[in-house]
């Protein structure tokens, strides 16, 4: 079978249809997008003249939604331009064009009859082989196709994208029993090589796998805070990051998906199971009371929380449950809770909690987490067939840190299960047998392989061939050379691979011996090197604290040295002889960047946000992170064209000066910050991956390393121009006397000095530059408060 998905129909534009037509044209697939026809004018349209047959109007709903995309808020398109992808039209007008997809997403209303009305119209006018889909979260996918063609249900199956598609990684796939296992294959790759997708096959079970157990979770969490007297602040204090959940932890997530979908999704749990279960889904009065009023979180302005302006700045309030008055927020404060804070990593802060019995914060995480542990192990095997599938589901979901077994094997299974029955649980039975049997987790990682437990015994995961996972990588071959901030290792096929490990893969001298190091050691024994990691972020810049500290006890000579030192790593990185390659992803900020702009080449993540930030601390990019940016805009200018010296210094001066990061991969290079040599990975997972094998294409197609180069510069005719931009800023208010004199040191860099404009300088020189500014500006008292702030506050002072 040779399938391809080049063009796409989303049915149905409402926040989830559109999302996905948007994450479609992210991924470069050209998306038509139709929804009904109005049945009533607008004012606007009848003024205009229009009417009810006019293609305008009967395109209008779609139409709307489009241009809904770029208000939305976090943006569902990587980049703007992206919305010249999505078509738009209507499902009467427009229903014969879907001869031309090759994959139709049907996003319509939650409505088994409509379904099924729609899909007959599909069924008479698709291509044979096109692959129709339905994003439903809770309507039976067998049933939906029941009455169209052998070769619909052929090509039909559920795809539930998770909102906002964008930024969730979750994708359950459901089959049916016609579905075509070919076509499942299929669809699997695509949306994991091509969506960039974590893919869960589900079974066709009410909220099928991360909506059941999530929203059982929140209405367990719920029904403790009620029984135990928490209040909403105490428990979201309690239920976030401090077990591995996001910072939204219970009731702010609640918020931000909003109480009315959240009574739908629960409802449908509610209809369709029977007994205990069946209680828990039954919302509690005062959330009925919440719907009621119209409190259903972010959309409407309050929900759970009230943000609320005052003398002294906004402040959040939280919601009584029995008043259902807002008053001031509270945190729960305990002994465990102070214990775990003590703790490294998740695992030990949950363990931590978990066992303090008697413990008001450690008693709510247990009596929160024990349901969802054994709802979770009822489950498994009628929602999944494996306990994987549903950790990676609440994971990729839910942005759980730790899913359901994992957390079991956090805690330690036969400890919790030993405690659950002495507190009259009723143990699932395949999990007392597995006990039984001598095994005590459901995981274990042996030679660098990871396994499940799985009916009776261990199986091996399976991974996409195009992920690389560094940890098992490390367990298998060992590290050629590893210090305390980063890691040589040997990726396979000749190319050698740098990890950071430092705090926040923040830059310091050990990151630089080590990087030094490393491409001696390609040069020698290796066709290249990829620089990268699987931390949170790539890098968030240099290690602030420490130069802080230095300029501090006035070590202007050690600091000097550091930033000779990054520059001269930098510089090694550009002139290597074999290929680097960065591997940016995440938070890409100053040093990061730094290190990222001279590689030969950079494979990025759909989700990265670079920047040359240091503007934010009151200083200047000290590691050549100005002159790489000036050069790699310049590289990317067309070729042939005469092009202004002065707007592109004056373009990275802005950039520089503003702290601009970029909001995805896409947007940095519409920023300059990636240009033609660079790429993208659809899949986060894959960039290792594709970073290593651009090192090898680059060194089987004879790479050779880049001359030394001279610089044009636009001198002291720049200089003057990107300063007086700066001084109309500070004199209208928008930036302080300090930002000018930051902004002055940044122009002296960018225009090479006081020299004539168009001169050819060497790259040692802007270096010289960008050093003495940087120096300058560190010693600077105001800049020091900057440093500072950052490093307590965590966000950029102005003074």
């Amino acid at each position: 079978m040779k399938q391809s998905i080049k063009r796409a129909a989303v049915l149905g534009s409402g926040v989830m249809g559109s999302g996905i037509a948007a994450h479609l044209a992210n991924c470069g697939i050209h998306t038509m997008m139709l929804d009904i026809v109005p049945k009533e004018l607008t004012k606007e349209e009848e003024a205009k003249g229009l009417t009810l047959e006019d293609k305008t109007v009967r395109n209008r709903i779609a139409s709307q939604s489009k241009k809904a995309l770029l208000k939305q808020k976090p943006a569902p398109l990587t980049t703007k331009k992206n919305l010249e992808l999505i078509e738009v039209g209507n499902l009467e007008d427009d229903m014969e064009r879907l001869a031309e997809v090759d994959w139709i997403v049907e996003v319509v209303v939650e409505n088994l009859a409509v379904k099924k009305k729609v899909f007959s119209q599909i069924d008479k006018v698709r291509k044979q082989d096109t692959i129709v889909s339905s994003n439903t979260s809770g309507i039976s996918v067998e049933r939906m196709a029941e009455d169209c063609s052998d070769s619909f249900k052929q090509h039909f199956l559920g795809t539930h994208f998770f909102n906002p598609p964008r930024y969730l990684k979750l994708l359950e796939i459901i089959p049916t029993k016609h579905t075509d296992p070919a076509i499942l294959t299929y669809m699997k790759k695509f949306s994991e090589d091509v969506l960039g997708k974590g893919v869960v096959e589900a079974k066709d079970t009410p909220n099928f796998i991360a909506n059941r157990i999530g929203t059982y979770g929140l209405l367990i969490t719920v029904r403790k805070m009620l029984e135990g007297d928490y209040s909403i602040g105490e428990v979201d204090s309690v239920t976030g990051p401090m077990i591995g959940r996001p910072k939204s932890a219970t009731f702010r997530t609640l918020d931000v998906v909003g109480l009315d979908t959240f009574f739908h999704v629960a409802k449908n749990v509610y209809d369709q199971v029977e007994g205990e279960e069946r209680e828990v889904f039954d919302v509690p009065d005062f959330m009925k009371k919440m719907l009621d009023k119209g409190w259903l979180g972010a959309k409407s302005g309050q929900g759970f929380f009230l943000k609320k302006k005052g003398q002294d700045g906004s402040e959040i309030l939280e919601l009584n449950t029995e008043t259902l008055e807002y008053e001031e927020r509270r945190k729960l404060k305990s002994p465990a809770m102070e214990m775990a804070k003590q703790e490294k990593g998740t695992r030990r802060k949950l363990k931590a909690l978990v066992n303090a019995d008697g413990d008001r914060a450690g008693d709510l995480v247990w009596s929160v987490i024990k349901p969802v542990l054994l709802y979770s192990a009822k489950l498994c095997g009628e929602i999944a067939d494996d306990v994987l599938s549903i950790d990676q589901a609440m994971k990729w979901g839910f942005g759980w840190e730790l899913g359901p077994f994992e957390t079991w094997d956090a805690i330690g299974v036969e400890v919790a299960v030993n405690r659950m029955k002495q507190e009259g649980e009723d143990i699932p039975e395949w999990v007392e047998n597995m006990l039984a049997q001598g095994v005590s987790s459901f995981y274990k990682q042996e030679n660098g392989s990871f396994y499940f437990y799985y009916q009776g015994d261990y199986k091996q995961q399976e991974f996409n061939k195009k992920e690389i996972h560094l940890k098992s990588l490390k367990e298998k071959n060992g590290v050629i050379k590893k210090n305390t901030g980063a890691s040589l290792i040997d990726l396979g096929d000749g190319v050698a691979g740098l990890e950071f490990h430092s705090q926040g893969n923040a830059i310091g001298l050990d990151i630089i011996q080590m990087m030094n190091f490393a491409l001696e050691e390609t040069e020698r024994n290796y066709e290249g090197l990829v620089i990268g990691n699987q931390g949170k972020n790539f890098c968030v810049g240099a290690n602030l604290a420490m130069m802080l500290m230095e300029a501090q006890d006035d070590n202007f000579m050690e600091l000097d040295m550091v930033v000779r030192q990054f520059q001269s790593m930098a510089m090694r990185i550009k002139y290597a002889s074999k290929p680097v390659v960065a591997a940016p992803f995440n938070m890409v900020l100053g040093g990061g960047a730094e290190v990222s702009l001279p590689a030969a080449a950079m494979q990025a993540s759909p989700e990265t946000y670079i920047g040359l930030v240091e503007f934010g601390v009151g200083l200047i990019p000290g590691g050549g992170g100005t002159k790489e940016l000036y050069l790699k805009q310049l590289r990317n200018l067309p070729q042939g064209v005469k092009f202004d010296l002065t707007k592109v210094a004056n373009d990275v001066f802005e950039k520089v000066a503003m702290a601009t990061v970029s909001k995805s991969a896409a947007e940095a290079r519409e920023n300059g910050f990636l240009d033609r040599k660079d790429a993208i990975s659809a899949n986060a997972d894959h960039l290792l991956h594709d970073a290593k094998e651009k090192v090898l294409v680059l060194a089987r197609a004879g790479y050779q390393a880049p001359l030394p180069e001279k610089i044009p510069v636009v001198g002291d005719a720049g200089y003057g121009a990107m300063l007086l931009g700066a001084q109309n800023l500070q004199r209208s208010g928008y930036a302080s006397k300090h930002d000018l004199k930051i902004a002055e040191k940044l122009a002296y860099v960018l225009s090479g000095g006081r020299i004539k404009e168009g001169t050819l300088v060497d790259e040692q020189a802007i270096l010289d530059l960008e050093r003495e500014a940087f120096l300058s500006l560190i010693g600077e008292p105001l800049t020091q408060q900057r440093m500072q702030h950052m490093l307590v506050k965590g966000k950029p002072l102005r003074n």
